[in-house]
């Protein structure tokens, strides 16, 4: 096969889109430390280099996974020094490397003058490396320094859209909001129940509904944030403390730091509107596009709020919301959630 050569070194800081890129154009770098609070993105950059950098044949003799727990420093160093069969690269992942995290120092020494047939990939998940290190400063220098940070709430739902694009599925905005406020930041576990959806949907729907995510993960479609939102809006006194009584009820079906962001969100795209209306005069659904919301769901879900809350409202709603996620965390005293969102809830409504 043709030699592949490494790709030159020219900037500090990667994406994943852009190591995913460089990778399937076969530009490799030969050190790889991949880190941070989110496994997801370390597991989907390790798995492809795994899986297509080296053919099924090369993989036999030129492919080492070993884990932290198992090995030692030197172990790693070993294998990484180690020159490729009959193939143009040597690949090590290792796996877990946290549990190296008192010896792993002596990385430096390889990292001083890594081989060009070797790419040595690091996965050092819920954790960073001391940026003091010169170890660290090598693999900035001579490979790719990768954080995956734990994403924000707010940046759920584009995840979900985006992933599910990428899987050439259509999700429902409501589906979207219950996958999102239901299991949180955990990407993992939502690209694990995406995946179960898509092989229980029924075969000529191109579409993953509320329904079906009622129905497969648990989740009510009727009794969560996004409703609770949407009552609140409508100003529907009643219906909001049914669902705050349906979470009191069913624990496990609520999670407080989404619940509220979504809260929160929901507030600041309806002040966002108003704002629009008062600057710019927009249509509905120009400032529903401008928002980023699909316009017959703003319609819906936020018009409402925006036609009974003035602006000064909205501000003191999202000043609730913010000061009843500094409760749920402990400040000024220990309350439960749900009378947290009790006081919330009648805070916004009157």
């Amino acid at each position: 096969m043709n030699k592949k050569k490494f790709m030159a070194k020219t900037v500090n800081t990667y994406t994943y889109e852009q190591i995913i890129n460089d990778l399937s154009a076969k530009k490799y770098l030969p050190l790889y430390l991949l880190y941070g609070e989110e496994p997801y993105y370390i597991d989907k950059i390790s798995d492809f280099i795994e899986k297509n950098v080296l053919s099924e044949e090369e993989k036999e003799m030129n492919l080492t996974v070993l884990y932290g727990k198992e090995v030692k420093i030197e172990d790693v160093v070993s294998e990484a020094r180690a020159f490729p069969m009959f193939s143009d690269y040597r690949v090590v992942i290792v796996k877990e490397a946290q549990n190296l995290k008192r010896t792993f120092d002596k990385i430096e020494y390889y990292a001083q003058n890594p081989l060009s047939s070797t790419i040595l990939v690091i996965c050092y998940k819920y954790d960073k490396p001391d940026g003091r290190k010169k170890y660290t400063k090598l693999f900035n220098e001579k490979g790719v320094l990768f954080e995956s940070a734990t994403i924000y709430d707010n940046q759920i739902p584009k995840f979900i859209n985006d992933f599910c694009q990428d899987k050439k599925i259509k999700i429902e905005t409501k589906a979207v909001n219950m996958l999102a406020e239901f299991i949180g930041n955990d990407l993992s576990r939502i690209v694990n129940e995406i995946d179960k959806l898509l092989i229980v949907k029924p075969k000529d729907v191109d579409i993953i509904t509320a329904d079906l995510v009622e129905k497969n993960v648990g989740i009510s479609k009727n009794y969560n944030a996004s409703e609770l939102a949407k009552a609140l809006g409508q100003r529907n006194i009643l219906l909001a403390n049914r669902i705050i009584d349906y979470f009191g009820k069913n624990p496990k079906e609520f999670a407080m730091p989404p619940a509220l962001s979504t809260l929160s969100n929901y507030f600041l795209n309806v002040f966002f509107y108003q704002q629009l209306q008062k600057t710019e005069n927009l249509p509905v659904d120009s400032a529903a596009n401008r928002l980023g919301i699909n316009p017959y769901y703003f319609k819906i879900q936020y018009l409402p709020a925006a036609q009974n809350y003035n602006s000064s409202k909205i501000r003191e709603a999202i000043s609730e919301i913010r000061k009843a996620d500094a409760r749920s965390k402990g400040f000024g005293g220990v309350f439960s959630d749900e009378d947290i969102l009790k006081e919330l809830v009648f805070k916004i409504l009157h």
